[in-house]
């Protein structure tokens, strides 16, 4: 089974995150209200099975809780993905949500980098910065070792915009993950 489980505790968060590959049950509790609506839509979308558990120095703000937890999630899929073998590597979509578009391409490549071409002009969706966004997909594509490009070429509120980036993220990696046909590394060198 395609699964991992990881703990990360710093002075900042204790995040716990479970995540399987291929389905399972979603719950879901950052304390941030918006934050927890995004990872949720992001597992529903990819079709993952994902329990986060999250306590974050909130009286700060949000920035680690969102980091910490990309740093997480992102050992995670790298975790549950082990050598990279047997998957189709890469993943393409695109979500329109209402007046936003979100674009997103990936790599499953053990070289990790991230495009983040999107600007929110709110600062917040209820108690989440929409700043932190982009650190949130920097912190999950450096630790999945995955290229990540994402763009929202046009859009005005900022709560569709981040929907549309995570619903994106989350088709390209289904796709990304899904078992290809002889179990091969998809890599002219043989390995990624």
């Amino acid at each position: 089974m395609r699964t991992a489980k990881i703990e990360r505790n710093t002075k900042e968060t204790q995040i716990t995150v479970c995540l399987n590959l291929d389905g399972g049950d979603v719950e879901i509790s950052t304390g941030i209200g918006f934050f927890d609506h995004m990872l949720t839509a992001f597992a529903v979308h990819g079709g993952f099975g994902l329990n986060i558990s999250v306590k974050g120095d909130l009286d700060v703000d949000c920035h680690h809780t969102a980091e910490d937890t990309g740093i997480a999630l992102g050992m995670a899929f790298k975790q549950a993905l082990g050598d990279m073998s047997g998957i189709e590597r890469y993943g393409n979509f695109s979500i329109p949500m209402d007046e936003s578009l979100a674009i997103c391409s990936l790599d499953i490549s053990n070289r990790p980098f991230l495009v983040f071409k999107a600007g929110f002009e709110q600062e917040l969706c209820g108690d989440y910065e929409t700043c932190v966004t982009e650190e949130f997909f920097r912190a999950f594509a450096m630790n999945a070792c995955i290229t990540l490009h994402i763009r929202v070429p046009y859009g005005s509120n900022a709560h569709h915009e981040i929907e549309a980036i995570f619903k994106a993220v989350a088709h390209a990696l289904k796709i990304a993950v899904k078992k290809n046909s002889d179990g091969s590394v998809l890599s002219t060198k043989g390995v990624l």
